[in-house]
């Protein structure tokens, strides 16, 4: 009896990916005759449709849809043992697959990834920015070997993630030369809300962590005149320079622009009491799904970060 075959499973993957036999065999660089050869063997073999041949399209049966699902696993976990074959040989070789959210892959991470490749120069390292939810769903799906967030992971995500605190910052809260909050020494709680604010995006670590913090201190977050989102740390911090409203970034994504004056960071007060000051610290949590293989690429990857506590 024939035996299902990784190339089989390969080529099947790809028609289901594709919808048509031709565009798989020019994605696999094969022929169309043997995509065409490999399905017929595995709807031969098993005795199921795995497509149906409509006129000139085709369309996935409920078996494909099934088999769709466990090639991928097969196929992932073939990838998986592969990487960790690679990596026997003294870390000579292999790949680590990173996410991290943007203020942490800017400005955070940088410094850990090119220690690493000192140590590890054979080592190749991908690392994907986006945002929190972004990186949460691509360590839940196995995109991404491990994942950098600054924002909090969900109840509904923490069944499937461990996570760990690998550091932390300080968001600020800063304004442009142009604002009337330049010169100010401090600025009171009940202020925040006189202001127009630059936001990064729903989604965002960041805002995230802002908007918990104007919970706790008994501000709607309805009630801030936000005027513009952005989905990128970069363009708020722009906005702002430019005399935009005002916003929450972190110490370390606005350090340089505060050196050169262009960025002022407010001080917040409880009313006129100036010598109570208030901080919005947030963790930086290192995320990795419970039950997918950790290659020992990561495992060394995580032990430098952890270093450094």
């Amino acid at each position: 009896m024939a035996k299902m075959t990784l190339d089989q499973l390969k080529i099947f993957l790809a028609v289901a990916e594709h919808m048509h036999f031709t565009r798989a065999s020019e994605a696999l660089y094969i022929s169309q005759p043997a995509v065409s050869g490999a399905i017929q063997g595995l709807e031969e073999e098993y005795g199921v449709k795995l497509f149906h041949r409509i006129n000139r399209h085709i369309e996935i049966t409920s078996a494909g849809q099934l088999l769709q699902v466990e090639a991928q696993k097969i196929l992932d976990q073939v990838a998986l043992a592969e990487r960790g074959l690679r990596e026997l040989n003294n870390l000579q070789r292999g790949e680590l697959r990173l996410g991290a959210s943007l203020t942490i892959g800017n400005y955070w991470l940088p410094d850990f990834i090119s220690e690493f490749k000192r140590q590890y120069p054979g080592i190749q390292v991908n690392c994907t920015l986006g945002n929190t939810e972004v990186i949460i769903a691509g360590t839940i799906s196995g995109s991404f070997d491990l994942g950098l967030v600054e924002g909090e992971v969900q109840p509904s995500d923490t069944c499937s993630l461990e996570k760990k605190i690998v550091g932390n910052d300080c968001l600020v809260i800063v304004v442009g030369k142009t604002h009337p909050w330049y010169e100010r020494d401090f600025i009171s709680l009940e202020e925040l809300t006189t202001t127009d604010w630059v936001m990064r995006e729903i989604g965002s670590g960041t805002r995230q962590r802002f908007e918990q913090a104007l919970q706790q201190w008994g501000i709607e977050t309805s009630k801030l005149n936000s005027i513009l989102e952005f989905s990128s740390g970069e363009m708020v911090k722009a906005a702002v320079e430019n005399g935009v409203g005002a916003t929450a970034l972190s110490e370390l994504m606005v350090k340089k622009e505060v050196q050169l004056g262009v960025l002022r960071p407010i001080q917040l007060t409880m009313g006129k009491d100036s010598s109570y000051k208030h901080e919005i610290v947030r963790e930086f949590i290192l995320i990795k799904h419970q039950q997918r293989f950790q290659t020992l690429v990561c495992q060394v990857f995580e032990k430098m970060l952890f270093k450094q506590i």
